[in-house]
């Protein structure tokens, strides 16, 4: 199933990965480690390659989609996530500075 994020979001998403993730996410998934950052918005195609992601212009840094998530459900598995961005967090910490 496919993904849609904007490009800010996809890479505020990768800087909450712990340090080493990235290799962790390749050697489980057997990709080299640079198709594992192109997928996060890297572009070393030398080293690595393109696999799953579509990016377009536009706002909030463009529209990216993730036609394979399987970087991307490891990557959440690793934060303890079930869905990023969590909306749900944005909107409760907003309304707690509006009635503090």
């Amino acid at each position: 199933m496919s993904r849609t994020i904007t490009f800010n979001d996809l890479r505020k998403f990768k800087d909450k990965l712990p340090h080493g993730s990235i290799r962790k996410i390749s050697e489980e998934l057997g990709l080299e480690v640079e198709t594992v950052r192109n997928y996060f918005g890297g572009y070393n195609y030398k080293e690595g390659k393109s696999i799953g992601v579509h990016m377009e212009p536009g706002p909030d840094g463009g529209i990216v989609v993730l036609d394979d998530t399987t970087i991307f459900d490891k990557a959440l598995s690793i934060l303890g996530l079930e869905d990023y961005p969590v909306y749900k967090e944005v909107e409760v910490e907003e309304e707690k500075e509006r009635t503090e």
